[in-house]
């Protein structure tokens, strides 16, 4: 809870304004187990370094194979490799549920995000613009894609 609300409050990878509640988290949490969604946790002797899960990329049956992922790292551990480990775990785990896609949404200027995914194999596919709007400006949105 607290790395997602220090993502909601000081950065554009979520586009949310509110802080999430503990009740929300567990809520969360239990949808993605009753969905059979995995939520991986990075931690060490310090505690929770990040998290990543994903979920269904739209409700309809035939998207059954494409699923959107969601990686956060504790801001003081970024860069240390975590979100790279996450997101390898959680496309190995998608390969074990038979999906065929998986894909990222990604604020337009988080270029080191962007840069991960590209990394990883990732390829941009669309660039929707103004979509969101978060700290007195509009944000674009990319999304970035990598077959299993």
């Amino acid at each position: 809870m607290a790395i997602y609300n220090d993502v909601i409050l000081n950065t554009t990878a979520v586009y949310a304004d509110q802080e999430v509640t503990l009740a929300n988290r567990e809520a969360w949490f239990d949808a993605k187990a009753a969905g059979g969604f995995p939520v991986l946790i990075a931690h060490d002797d310090s505690g929770v370094l990040g998290f990543g899960t994903f979920g269904e990329f739209r409700a309809w049956a035939c998207y059954r194979y494409s699923v959107e992922h969601s990686v956060h790292v504790r801001a003081d551990c970024r860069g240390r490799g975590i979100g790279r480990a996450l997101i390898l775990a959680l496309l190995e785990a998608a390969a074990g549920m038979h999906k065929h896609v998986m894909i990222g949404g990604i604020d337009a200027d988080n270029t080191v995000s962007i840069g991960l995914h590209r990394s990883l194999g990732f390829q941009e596919v669309a660039h929707l613009h103004e979509v969101g709007f978060k700290f007195g400006r509009w944000l674009d949105l990319k999304f970035l894609q990598r077959r299993i």
